[in-house]
């Protein structure tokens, strides 16, 4: 029986797009084991099962270039060619939004970091996972040529993005490349997510490797880290707001994960609570549920329906919480539980973490974790909760630029409307 298009098209995908067959695909080397630190480099990305490396070309990382194409065959990763650093960065940025994990990208030596310090910031202001590689002119100064090395090596490449990225490194050898590749990945997927940057020595990745380095496992080293909260505080933060007459729910930074927006959605239900997003960070509850009160920039009952009987709000990591709270005055009458991992990578240079919120709970963990604890101990509850109006529905459809329409039209012209 011949399989329709589509499977055929997953199969193959040149029989569904003939211009795909005319991509020049490199052909690896051949070689089964590495001979450069580049090489080394390159199998350790390998190890990420990771697709893309977004890069800008660069001198100073000509060695990695050459393995991912020579030794690697530019195939997991695959190189996404980008005319500047700063859409390097902003296109794992994306990625990670999208898929919740890290990408790679690779810049050239101190200018290209330069380039991508703005992306590097959005993407920690963000608490997006990336890993950025970087390169520097030989650190050897007998090894650099005239000019143009001395002009793209510095002695701490890492200061120039230090302040806004979770960790930094700049190993010495290729068995010191292959472990901060995976140190860095493991730092930047560990909730809270951010950025790392990794720098390698021009010298390094031209390094013949004379030893083959011990064959290791790789989910050994980059082990699954999950903070969940202590089960005494979740009891109380679940009799406070069992104990509420009326609940708002900010439903901030998260997964995507299904099981966990479920959870959201089960426990807002339970409490009878209304529900507010943020623009600025992707979905975490559904913009047509009953429950649902919109992402207004300030959550106060003039702007939102609803929230006059609010006694206690739940915060899952909402990105400003002190000034969502502002309604309420500087020492809010309201009750606050705060779920949040984000206060272990505030610092002292950048105002990103915002002003400090008023709490009576904190929950120093992984929102995804706490709230299928939270529905756990609230579904007890027998106690009726204040039940808010049904949302207004406007008598005509939202015209303009605003995320409504645009969800509107997309769902309308892809498979998802039909």
């Amino acid at each position: 029986m011949t399989p329709p298009q589509s499977a055929t098209a997953r199969v193959n995908p040149s029989a569904a797009d003939p211009t795909v067959s005319k991509i020049e695909r490199p052909t690896p080397a051949g070689a089964n084991a590495p001979g450069f630190g580049s090489d080394v480099i390159a199998d350790a990305l390998r190890s990420l099962d990771v697709p893309y490396i977004a890069l800008t070309p660069g001198a100073s990382y000509r060695g990695l270039h050459d393995s991912i194409v020579n030794y690697l065959g530019n195939s997991r990763p695959q190189m996404l060619l980008c005319l500047h650093e700063e859409a390097a960065v902003a296109i794992a940025q994306g990625y990670a939004k999208v898929t919740g994990k890290a990408m790679v990208t690779a810049v050239h030596s101190n200018v290209g970091l330069m380039h991508a310090s703005m992306a590097l910031f959005n993407a920690w202001c963000d608490r997006m996972p990336v890993v950025v590689l970087g390169a520097t002119g030989p650190v050897d100064a007998v090894k650099r040529r005239p000019w143009i090395d001395w002009i793209h090596t510095a002695r701490d490449q890492g200061a120039l993005v230090r302040e806004y990225t979770k960790w930094d490194d700049q190993p010495a050898s290729p068995g010191a490349a292959r472990e901060a590749i995976m140190r860095g990945n493991w730092i930047a997927n560990t909730v809270p997510q951010g950025p790392v940057y990794i720098n390698f020595d021009a010298e390094l990745q031209e390094m013949k490797v004379s030893d083959p380095l011990p064959t290791i496992d790789p989910a050994r080293y980059m082990p699954q880290v999950s903070t969940a909260a202590p089960p005494e505080l979740v009891k109380q933060a679940a009799a406070m707001l069992k104990g509420a007459k009326q609940v708002l729910i900010l439903a901030g930074r998260a997964s995507r994960s299904e099981e966990a927006w479920n959870a959201r959605v089960a426990l807002a239900e339970a409490l009878g609570a209304r529900v507010l997003t943020d623009l600025k960070i992707g979905a975490t509850f559904p913009t047509d549920h009953a429950l649902y009160a919109g992402a207004p920039r300030a959550p106060t009952p003039e702007a939102v329906e609803g929230l006059k009987d609010v006694d206690v709000v739940l915060s899952l990591d909402w990105v400003d919480l002190a000034g969502a709270l502002r309604h309420w005055g500087p020492s809010p009458s309201v009750k606050v539980i705060q779920v949040s991992l984000d206060h272990r990578i505030h610092n002292g240079w950048s105002m990103d973490h915002q002003a400090l919120p008023a709490v009576d709970i904190l929950l120093s963990a992984d929102p995804d974790l706490v709230v299928p604890e939270l529905v756990k101990e609230v579904g007890k509850s027998t106690k009726p909760h204040a039940v808010p109006s049904a949302r207004k529905v406007a008598a005509k459809e939202p015209t303009g630029f605003t995320n409504e329409v645009i969800a509107r039209e997309l769902k309308s012209s892809s498979a998802i409307g039909r």
